[in-house]
């Protein structure tokens, strides 16, 4: 066990453990710290995912992993089915910035990407780091849902067209319109939503909907998509600019009077204190 889970956070890691090992369990899958030959099981699942265009490279992934980063992978009766792979930064305060979490097709919904994030989370409070940050596309529900309720992530900025335009099989030809959120780890936010009782909205200004399935809606018709895609664009830097918390609530974005700069202050203070 790493030094830095030694005094008042031997018990936080410990507790992350345990709810991580519950979670994989649940989902039936063993996880995994990938390292030497078995960074080849990341790319397996990176390719089924997205295509062969967005693998990294084999002695790139067994850089990171050597170098201790987040790089776990999720396999059922022998067979890699999800990854999770991360690399510390340290703008904004050291954290991990989660690059890329995947589930193969045919194992999604099933608890997978879940128990990936809960062991990567204990990872990280296993050595001290106490926020992780990721980006997604806030067109894509299920990732809103998962992110920001099952998760208790707090949406940090939206960052316009972040990648450029996508060349991936899953996204190809379209903008990529990221959110950046931030998950603190032991804050009260997170705790709650672990324990399935999630920070619901209060005090909501207004509301964005968006479709239920962007990726098919794309798929089927581009234009309508680019539509969806510009006017939520312009909607959710309209609440960025006014300071306004976007939070999810059944189907929507909401638009909340909770500052983000107070959403900051307090969840540094409850993890950082």
């Amino acid at each position: 066990m790493s030094p830095a889970t030694s005094g008042g956070t031997l018990s936080t890691s410990l507790a992350a453990w345990a709810v991580a090992t519950d979670a994989a369990a649940a989902a039936g899958v063993d996880i995994r710290e990938l390292h030497g030959t078995d960074v080849t099981l990341a790319q397996e699942v990176i390719g089924q995912v997205w295509g062969p265009q967005l693998i990294p490279q084999q002695v790139l992934l067994r850089a990171l992993a050597h170098a201790g980063c987040t790089l776990l992978g999720a396999v059922l009766e022998g067979q890699p089915i999800g990854v999770t792979l991360g690399f510390l930064g340290w703008k904004g305060g050291i954290h991990l910035h989660s690059h890329m979490t995947a589930v193969v097709p045919a194992h999604r919904s099933t608890g997978v990407g879940y128990a990936l994030k809960l062991w990567q989370r204990a990872v990280c409070l296993r050595e001290g780091i106490r926020e992780i940050r990721w980006t997604y596309d806030p067109l894509v529900a299920r990732n809103a849902y998962f992110n920001l309720v099952k998760l208790g992530a707090v949406v940090e900025s939206l960052r316009a067209n972040f990648y450029g335009t996508m060349v991936d099989t899953v996204n190809a030809g379209d903008e990529s319109d990221r959110f950046e959120v931030s998950w603190w780890l032991d804050s009260s936010r997170v705790l709650a939503a672990l324990s399935g009782h999630p920070h619901l909205p209060t005090d909501v200004v207004r509301s964005h909907e968006i479709p239920k399935d962007y990726t098919a809606l794309s798929r089927s018709d581009p234009a309508a998509a680019r539509e969806v895609r510009l006017a939520a664009r312009a909607g959710l830097l309209a609440a960025q600019n006014e300071r306004l918390a976007i939070e999810w609530d059944d189907g929507a974005y909401r638009f909340t009077r909770r500052a983000l700069a107070e959403g900051h202050s307090s969840s540094a203070a409850e993890t950082c204190g």
